[in-house]
């Protein structure tokens, strides 16, 4: 198995905004305590892994190609995916608890089997993840930090474009999909200089974007506040 990238230990700008929302309810506690230890990738976070020895996906899906969600919000997307591709193992990374909470209700219903999931930052799982290890990634409706100075934030930036680049196979997929037009702007600025090519297959607002694309939440909300979602798919070289 291919050794996995490893990255010194620095602080680092949250990509993400706060990591609790409101009082989980009785059952998304049940959730979390009964369920989400079983659906564990393996050893990620500096804490229980701090050697950053690599995840052995093969023992944690088989043979099957291994997808990647960062964000995956209240997991409408993941479950879908999942669900739709039973061939596929597919690993989700959520830091907001009560997100994390709300996939494993919708996992429960579903009966999904080939899903795993990650409660923290993308990034400690890129530390761990073999090189060339992911077929597809998805970065859908990213916390847009609108500000200019907190521009920086947005995961489409060096700090987390240049170990997601590694972890993916040469011809993986990267989709993005956002309602902030300067997030499309900052997007296909950055994304290309780490090895990916715009398909630019159809107009960036398109309301179809792919075939297998499930509505989430977030966009329901966007359409509702006026914004236009778009949708952007990139191949890594």
């Amino acid at each position: 198995m291919a050794a996995a990238m490893t990255h010194p230990t620095r602080p680092r700008r949250n990509f993400y905004g706060r990591l609790k929302g409101k009082a989980l309810k009785k059952s998304q506690k049940g959730y979390l305590a009964e369920d989400l230890a079983a659906l564990s990738p393996g050893a990620v976070s500096w804490d229980e892994n701090p050697s950053r020895s690599p995840l052995d996906l093969g023992g944690l899906f088989g043979d099957k190609p291994v997808w990647l969600e960062v964000g995956f919000g209240g997991g409408e997307h993941l479950v879908h995916q999942a669900a739709r591709n039973p061939g596929v193992g597919i690993i989700g990374c959520e830091p907001y608890i009560n997100g994390v909470a709300m996939l494993l209700g919708k996992i429960r219903r579903a009966g999904v089997t080939n899903l795993a999931v990650y409660p923290g930052d993308a990034r400690d799982l890129f530390d761990v993840l073999p090189a060339h290890a992911i077929d597809k990634a998805f970065l859908l409706y990213p916390d847009p930090w609108p500000k200019a100075r907190h521009h920086r934030r947005r995961f489409v930036t060096p700090e987390h474009l240049g170990p997601l680049a590694q972890v993916l196979k040469p011809g993986a997929a990267f989709r993005v999909a956002t309602d902030i037009p300067d997030y499309v702007r900052q997007t296909l600025i950055e994304v290309p200089q780490f090895g990916f090519d715009w398909l630019a297959e159809r107009p960036v607002d398109w309301r179809e974007p792919w075939d297998d694309w499930v509505p989430t939440r977030y966009e329901q909300k966007a359409l509702r506040e006026g914004r236009v979602p778009h949708y952007l798919t990139f191949r890594r070289r």
